[in-house]
């Protein structure tokens, strides 16, 4: 399989911002053969980590994937179209080059050729790609007009995206910080959702000093509303219990006060069975019992009242259990 990524960052002051937000556009142009249940080509676009078009050789459709993208068409009525047939280009170029790769390499997944905008040449980490950075150097057109797209165009249209989707790309979200442990053994994870933007950090202190040690730090992972996660766990099985209220779990999001939490055993959420409601499921439990044999008693008194004989074998004769039936209730 072979990808091309393509990373443009851009600082932008917001009319309503105090300061520079940095935004960032990629592309991401997937090309694949003989993968099963997978597209031959795709091609999505991210604004700071938010995917907001598609376009695979299934659909053969060049579409938005946020609702305010749509709106592109209020000032490029042609966007869509355009960019349909631009990406039907790109997918039989991509199909060609899978083809050479295929015939060149007897494996996949490597990086094949890296684009230094700034010397306008092209870096071949494998020598089976020397033979297309030279012929592609060699057109001094090709090279000027990749120059021009990744400079030019890609930033007008970073910017573009960045004020179609301002009041969703620029918010600010706060989350919501736990703390959580496995078992008593286990590492107590420090877990932050729901913020956004992702440029956030996470850390453990020891009376106000950063740690670096008994720190595993997880990733920044997206969640299904287009916010973010993170968890930071620390390793707390050789701290004294005495020396817990020494460290703290400190979650920062740009332009929002600090988020601290204190390593206390009383706010850790744990999967632990809890003690404390042992008598009240015991008691529930009793309580249940209690009421069924009140009912029960009841609906044998109630049977007698009304002459109802369950119908349980003895040693009586039918003609017997009949009689019985027909005398009137007492």
């Amino acid at each position: 399989m072979k990808m091309l990524l393509f990373l443009l960052l851009l600082g932008i002051v917001g009319p309503h911002c105090t300061s520079a937000r940095t935004h960032s556009l990629k592309y991401f142009n997937t090309a694949s053969s003989g993968v099963k249940n997978f597209p031959e080509f795709v091609s999505v676009a991210f604004v700071d980590e938010v995917q907001i078009t598609h376009y695979d050789s299934n659909t053969k459709r060049y579409e938005p994937k946020q609702d305010w993208m749509s709106n592109i068409t209020d000032e490029d009525p042609q966007y869509w179209e355009r960019n349909t047939q631009i990406s039907l280009d790109v997918q039989q170029v991509h199909k060609f080059n899978i083809d050479i790769v295929k015939h060149r390499l007897n494996q996949t997944g490597e990086d094949f050729l890296i684009l230094d905008l700034e010397t306008e040449t092209w870096i071949a980490p494998r020598p089976e790609a020397v033979l297309t950075k030279q012929r592609w150097e060699k057109d001094k057109g090709f090279m000027a007009n990749l120059k021009n797209y990744y400079t030019q165009i890609c930033s007008k249209f970073l910017k573009t995206f960045v004020n179609l989707g301002r009041s969703s790309l620029m918010r600010t979200e706060i989350p919501s910080v736990s703390l959580l442990q496995k078992s008593p053994s286990s590492p107590v994870s420090c877990h932050a959702t729901g913020f956004y933007p992702d440029r956030a950090a996470m850390f453990w202190t020891r009376d106000g000093e950063e740690l670096n040690h008994n720190v595993d730090h997880g990733k920044i992972l997206p969640n299904h509303d287009g916010s973010f996660q993170m968890s930071v766990a620390l390793d707390v099985s050789s701290f004294p219990a005495e020396h817990w209220d020494k460290y703290r779990c400190v979650f920062q999001l740009s332009g929002v006060k600090d988020h601290v939490i204190v390593l206390d055993p009383a706010v850790i959420r744990s999967n632990r069975g809890n003690p404390l409601l042992l008598p009240l499921i015991i008691g529930a439990a009793v309580a249940a019992l209690a009421l069924l044999l009140i009912a029960g008693i009841g609906f044998l008194v109630y049977r007698k009242r009304n002459g109802i004989i369950s119908p349980i074998k003895t040693t009586s004769s039918s003609s017997e259990h009949t009689e019985r039936l027909n005398q009137p209730s007492q």
